[in-house]
């Protein structure tokens, strides 16, 4: 257990971490962050659990890109330039940043450093927490057959839906094996109606184009530094700066709430990206709002798409899709659903932006999402926000 390491490639991490990794260091290079897990789903921890989390953490010191591996982002994402590739050629993980504690069954932790730096160590960390609970507390998945089974038949659903699908399971994942098993599954059996991985390891292993844009971070760093009420629509004005003519075109619409999200996306953002990702609260009720918001700008909705990336499977695509038929364009990005379906609940964990420093002192961020136990971030200030916003 000790020798094995989870993560083996710099690129084992969400394709939206690069993409924002590449903005932050060209408008906001000096920018310090904090993150902090949270454990929402009350896990409890073997004992040592935080001393083996951090020897995979200690060895992750020791990625470095590859040439390969550089030659894949130069050919798939053309719209990261050559000056953030040779940033990413020399960037190694400092596991200083990161503060780990375990009291009991209780593990805190903090990651703290340049937000250039610490914005790639959510996803990985996260896989790394997943693949080890599973593993410490013997959780024996199901075969690899079945697991190969248990995806094919849910491709079969979404063919049958004729719906575009992409996989965004890094996070919390059970394995890395499992991860790599379902993809492959998926490149083989998939086409055309899988569009691609967020993970872009695994996008470079099987050739295929990483799917991603931005996360809640970037708009939460936008609030702390512009204010509530106009962030969406600067950190989107932000993102066109850095990403115009590029395809990276779906805006995150439940930060501060999809009601406020649509006052901020005026007629220049909602003619320019291609789409919203909706990722909380009702989807159908988002549906009705995104496309009443489209027409009314004179917008075809037809000619937008959603993004739905919000705990998916095929029942719940197969209802969102007969909604949304003919009407507006979907695409579903499923994530554990894919990457851990393999007999055992999934872990209910994140780590979020809790700080930043976007002029001389910390200042709280926060998250307030549609649906309230998805908010996160220090309470006077969701108490604040939402006296700003009249939420």
């Amino acid at each position: 257990m000790n020798n094995f390491s989870i993560i083996s490639s710099l690129l084992d991490n969400d394709f939206y971490k690069f993409t924002m990794q590449n903005a932050v260091i060209k408008l906001f290079p000096l920018v310090k962050a904090k993150y902090e897990f949270i454990n929402r789903g009350k896990h409890s921890f073997p004992k040592n659990f935080a001393k083996i989390l951090r020897e995979n953490l200690n060895r992750m010191a020791y990625l470095k890109l590859s040439n390969e591996e550089k030659i894949y982002l130069e050919k798939y994402c053309p719209y990261l330039d050559s000056s953030y590739l040779d940033f990413l050629k020399k960037y190694q993980y400092n596991p200083k940043e990161i503060n780990i504690f375990q009291k009991g069954e209780n593990i805190k932790m903090h990651i703290e450093g340049l937000w250039s730096r610490t914005i790639l160590w959510e996803v990985p960390i996260m896989s790394i927490i997943s693949e080890l609970y599973y593993k410490l507390t013997g959780s024996k998945s199901i075969s690899e057959k079945k697991i190969t089974d248990i995806t094919k038949e849910k491709l079969k659903k979404y063919k049958k839906l004729q719906v575009k699908i992409g996989e965004f399971g890094t996070r919390r994942r059970y394995s890395y094996k499992v991860h790599k098993l379902v993809l492959e599954t998926l490149k083989k059996e998939g086409p055309p109606f899988f569009i691609g991985s967020s993970n872009v390891h695994f996008s470079h292993i099987f050739s295929i184009k990483p799917i991603g844009t931005q996360g809640h971070e970037w708009i939460m760093f936008h609030a702390a530094k512009y204010g509530f009420n106009i962030a969406d629509r600067i950190a989107m004005e932000n993102w066109l700066n850095i990403y115009n003519k590029s395809k990276l075109g779906f805006a995150l619409s439940d930060t501060y709430t999809s009601p406020i999200f649509f006052k901020n996306f005026n007629k220049k953002l909602s003619s320019i990206f291609q789409g919203v990702r909706h990722d909380s609260g009702n989807p159908i009720c988002f549906a009705k709002e995104t496309i009443k918001h489209y027409k009314k700008f004179k917008i075809n909705p037809i000619r937008k798409k959603i993004m739905f990336s919000d705990n998916l499977d095929p029942c719940k695509v197969a209802y969102i899709s007969s909604f949304c038929k003919n009407q507006i364009n979907t695409c579903f990005g499923i994530g554990t659903n894919f990457t851990n379906d393999v007999g055992f609940p999934s872990m209910n964990i994140v780590i979020k932006m809790i700080e930043a420093i976007p002029e001389k002192k910390w200042i709280p961020v926060v998250k307030l999402s549609n649906v309230q136990e998805k908010s996160t971030g220090n309470k006077n200030m969701i108490f604040l926000a939402k006296k700003i916003l009249h939420i």
